[in-house]
Order: structure tokens, then sequence, then C-alpha cells
């Protein structure tokens, strides 16, 4: 028996959509070493699930040949499918199609998206990879833009955005995935920035490559906008996947679960000699890390950028928890502009979406300087404060050597609402180091010692045995318990345990108003 015509004609029309551009654009998109926007989506979601909508979507402009010129689909494909077998909602620019230009019906087939997300509480995937805003449509498309971008902002805290970067976001397409909560690009073939090259060479007569100015590692190591760089298209949708694991669905679930062999009791006496003897000998906060954490398994987020401190997910007796500790290795894993902003943010993620924060502190103070006074330290480190102290998820904080000044407090201490707060014997909480302190408060008599050296020497023995040490803290309640370095990882599993009915709130109010 035939085919029904229209069914035949519906099947010739799919195939149609699913060319994109058409065959030879398609072929330079691949020659370019890039996927499709269809073989992406193919990639990041588990296989088989896609759904497409809107694929006989094309659009209505008229003028400059746009009225003779329609592709199904028009530049951006949409639907939803499954990660690990959760639903996600997609969208993926198709550069064969207009250079994956935004209009009018490019517009809202995202948002018609981004809509259904909101309704069923699920994330949004955005694959990235456009010309910007299609000229041809004029003030049309500048209004299609500030359309998505309101909508970023409605699902902001509601439910997870990750965007992908894996071609050219340039103009007023770079502020969506600003606005979301994680952006990975890839490198040598993705680049996001406000002006280009030329109009930068034009207006200020700088010369500089569009890698140079917005490539992946420009963003994920000097301006901090790019969360996650990789090698390859392939590699960076897997690090994606890898990332929805640790992530609830929405502002209304709890953190993701998932079994584990690891045992919640282990132990690991590697950690007790992990600090060394001299305070002022760094070490590696990343292997603190991985041998407290499920199986060792820790990925991290902003990796290339303020290296001095580490934030990322991880498990802990199978469930998801935010990390953020300080990087010995790097300044001291000392607090300064930057830094206080990568934290900052990862905070408030966490809160946003009910996955408890766990605080690993060696923290010496902030980084002194005219640079960073006049770089805002003062308002850039009231954001990680304010962050800490707006967070209602649970908070635990283990102080492993150095927890100085107001870096003390910043960090998650029990004064800011920090729920359980426990210290290694290796901990120093005091107002500053014995070097600084002495030389303020002994002053006079160092001055008049005969070898003031030596006796600056045997008062800093002195404060550092009565005051660099976790027990007067401890002594008034600020730490809830000294433990050894090996029980960490108990100690974690059975605080998250104890805090996971936590109800905690904040003040009935529009919002807070953050030192931004």
């Amino acid at each position: 028996m035939a085919d029904n015509p229209k069914i035949q004609q519906l099947r010739e029309l799919r195939e149609k959509a699913k060319l994109g551009g058409g065959q030879s654009r398609i072929d330079k998109q691949h020659a370019k070493g890039k996927k499709t926007a269809r073989e992406r989506i193919e990639l990041l979601l588990d296989p088989g699930t896609f759904r497409e909508i809107d694929m006989f979507v094309t659009h209505r402009s008229t003028g400059f040949g746009l009225e003779d010129n329609k592709f199904l689909s028009d530049s951006v494909v949409t639907g939803w499918g499954k990660i690990k077998n959760r639903l996600v909602y997609i969208f993926s620019q198709d550069f064969t199609v207009f250079g994956g230009s935004l209009g009018e019906v490019h517009a809202e087939k995202v948002m018609k998206l981004m809509d259904t997300a909101m309704k069923n509480g699920a994330p949004v995937i955005g694959l990235n990879d456009s010309g910007g805003a299609r000229i041809q449509e004029g003030v049309v498309s500048l209004a299609a833009y500030a359309y998505v971008f309101q909508r970023n902002v409605m699902a902001s805290g509601v439910i997870p955005q990750i965007s992908v970067i894996l071609g050219p976001c340039a103009g007023g397409a770079v502020y969506s995935p600003a606005m979301t909560d994680f952006t990975l690009m890839v490198k040598g073939s993705s680049y996001m920035h406000i002006t280009g090259p030329e109009v930068i060479k034009a207006v200020t007569h700088e010369e500089v490559t569009s890698e140079e100015l917005g490539g992946a590692m420009t963003h994920n190591t000097i301006s901090g906008v790019a969360h996650f760089a990789s090698d390859t298209e392939e590699e960076g949708l897997e690090t994606i996947r890898d990332l929805m694991s640790y992530i609830p669905q929405n502002n209304t679930e709890d953190p993701v679960y998932i079994p584990t062999d690891d045992p919640s009791d282990r132990m690991d006496e590697e950690l007790n000699s992990i600090v060394p003897d001299n305070p002022n000998k760094p070490y590696d906060m990343n292997k603190v890390i991985q041998h407290v954490v499920d199986d060792g398994i820790f990925l991290e987020v902003h990796e290339h950028y303020a290296k001095n401190i580490i934030v990322g997910f991880a498990r802990l007796g199978g469930y998801s928890v935010g990390i953020v500790a300080q990087q010995p290795q790097n300044l001291a894993g000392v607090l300064d502009v930057n830094c206080c902003r990568k934290a900052a943010r990862f905070v408030r993620f966490c809160d946003c979406f009910n996955i408890p924060l766990i605080t690993l502190e060696d923290v010496p103070g902030f980084l002194p300087g005219v640079s960073q006074e006049h770089g805002g330290i003062i308002l850039h480190g009231a954001k990680l404060l304010y962050a800490y102290c707006e967070a209602t998820v649970p908070k635990i904080t283990v102080i492993t050597r150095k927890a100085y000044g107001g870096a003390y407090d910043v960090m998650s201490s029990k004064h800011i609402r920090g729920d359980i707060n426990y210290a290694w014997p290796s901990a120093e909480i005091a107002v500053m180091g014995p070097d600084g302190a002495v030389g303020i408060i002994n002053r006079n008599e160092i001055a008049k010692a005969k070898d003031s050296d030596k006796k600056k020497k045997e008062l800093v023995e002195d404060y550092r045995a009565a005051f660099a040490n976790p027990y007067v803290a401890a002594a008034r309640g600020y730490i809830d318990d000294v433990i050894e370095p090996s029980e960490t990882r108990p100690r974690l599993i059975e605080a998250l345990e104890v805090l996971r009915n936590k109800r905690d709130a904040n003040p009935p109010k529009k919002h807070g108003n953050i030192p931004l």
C-alpha cells in the first residue's frame, strides 16, 4: 500500500528542516571543526530523548530579499529531552541559517521554550553559535533580544540556566549568557565580546584578535565571564552533562542524591599530616577536598580564574554539595577582588537551589595594596559577606589552618548563621597573624628591649601559644568542635544528615540590595 501523500509530505518537510541552511553550509560548519545545531543536541542529551518543537516555523520578515529566503525552523532548534534521565529544555542556534542570527521568530521560539521550562520546573540549556542580531529586521531584532533577557531574569533562581558558547557570541547577544548560571566556552572556536576587533581598532586604535579579546581562555582566566573551558565541543557537552548531575531541577527540589559505595564512616589518616608544621608553608587544598568527598570526585567551577579560592561541586554520602575553599598554594589563600566575586556568585547559586555549602577555610585575611583598595576590595569583599549572610541552606565550615581578621567572619563563621563550625587542631583563629599582632600590641616593649629581634620572636611564640589555636574560639562556642583531620568526611556527612530538615528564612522583602 502506497504511503498516504500527506504523511509523505510531512516526512519530506521534516527531512528538509533537518538540513537547516542546506548541505553546503553544513559542510562549511564541519570544515571549521564545528557540529551542527542538531548534532550538538544529540551529543548532549540521552540517546533518542530529544523531541523537537516548532520545526516548521519560518520568519515573517520582508525586505532585503528575506521574503524569498526562508528556512524551516529558522535559525534555532528548540525542544526538550533528558540528561541522565532528567528533563531539560534546550535551544541550539543554527549557524547554517542566517549565521544563527536572532530575529523575531528565533526569539519567539526561545521565549516559548523558556516559558514552558518555567511552568514545568526544568533547566534550560542554550547552545550559542550566532552572528548576533538579524540586521535586516532592524529594531525588531533588538526588541527580540530584550524579551529573552527579561525571561533570563525571571527564571534566575527558579530554574537552572546554562549557556554553552560554541561559536561567535557578540554585541547584545552576550548578555543572555551573562545572566545565566554557568557558561562554558570551547578553546579556539568560541568567543564573546561586546564590540569586535574592528570597532576597537577604529575607536581606541588597539589591535587585537577575537581570540585575545574574548576567547575561551580570556574569559576563563582574565574576566571570569566563563566558568568552564573545553578543548572540543564533545568534551564541553560532556562537562555540561556532568554539571547537571549535581543540580536540582528547580528551586523547590532538594539536592541530587546518587548512591555511592564510598563508606560514610571512612577515615583518612593522610589528612592528619596534610597541613605543614610551618604555618607559612603552602599545601594543596584540592587534595583535602579529594580525600573527603565521595570517590574523590570534584567538579571545579571557575578553575582557571582567581585561583586563590576554589569553588565547585561534589557529593558527600551521595548528596550534592557546593564547596568553597581557600587555596594556600595561590597567594596564600588570601581574599582579593576577583576571588570574592567568584565565591559570592557560587554561594548565591547554591543557596538558590538548596545545595548545602561546605566551607574549607585557611585564610590569612584580605589582600593589601593600593590596586586592591582602588579596585573596590571593600565592595567585593562585602559581596561575599552578603552572600554567606543571606544564604539559608545548611552551612558547614571546617577551619583547617588560618582564620584571621574580618576574613574569619566572612567565611561562613558562626556569627553569620553558620550552622556547624569545626576546626582542625592546626587552626589559628585570631584578629591577625602573630607577627602583626605583636608588632602592634607590644610595639613599645620590643623597642625598649636590648635585642628587639629576640624579644619579638619570644612574644610571637607567646601569642601563637595563647591565640593561634582553635580552643579560645571553642571555649566561647564559636567553634562547635575541634576534630581530627582524619575524621572530617564522617563528621561532614553526619552534619549534613543532622541539617537535612533545616528551615531558615530571611525577613519578608522585595529583595535585598547586595553591594554590586
